[in-house]
């Protein structure tokens, strides 16, 4: 089992934003950690907090792992909890935002055994509070990507 704690961030919202993501395992006896980030010059909030759990899935080596992702977005883990990103896909995510993360996601959460669990944010779980300092960190930081997905889209009408 591996536990993914994630969050996401954004100044402005759009604005400058990042991910940040804690992946924690045991193997063997022995405790391993992970952690990962990356700032985007103009994103927004549901964007990194959906990326960090991408980024999170991106990392695992093997398929079939059973992972526990902790987050404290709504958006993510009621669209997969509760099914909506099933629906949302049949339609071919009409009038739909982040389609391009959807699009990623799907595949990875379908590669792995994946549950999600909501936690309160700033509720002074440390590893939640731990993302939360690697996202901001991201989006403050001058080492700004472009996050093309959001810089080309079409807006929704």
């Amino acid at each position: 089992m591996i536990i993914i704690y994630t969050d996401g961030a954004a100044k402005g919202n759009p604005g400058p934003g990042g991910y940040g993501t804690v992946m924690i395992a045991t193997v063997k006896g022995q405790p391993y950690r992970k952690e990962l980030a990356e700032g985007y010059r103009k994103t927004t909030n549901n964007r990194m907090e959906l990326l960090a759990v991408i980024k999170g899935l991106q990392a695992l080596k093997q398929p079939g792992t059973e992972v526990k992702v902790y987050s404290d977005s709504k958006y993510v883990v009621e669209a997969v909890e509760k099914g909506w990103i099933w629906n949302w896909q049949k339609q071919g995510f009409k009038k739909k935002a982040n389609v391009d993360l959807w699009q990623t996601f799907i595949p990875l959460y379908k590669k792995h055994k994946v549950k999600f669990q909501w936690v309160k944010g700033h509720a002074g779980i440390p590893e939640n509070e731990r993302c939360d300092q690697l996202a901001v960190a991201a989006a403050e930081s001058g080492d700004l990507k472009v996050d093309v997905g959001y810089e080309n889209q079409t807006p929704i009408s």
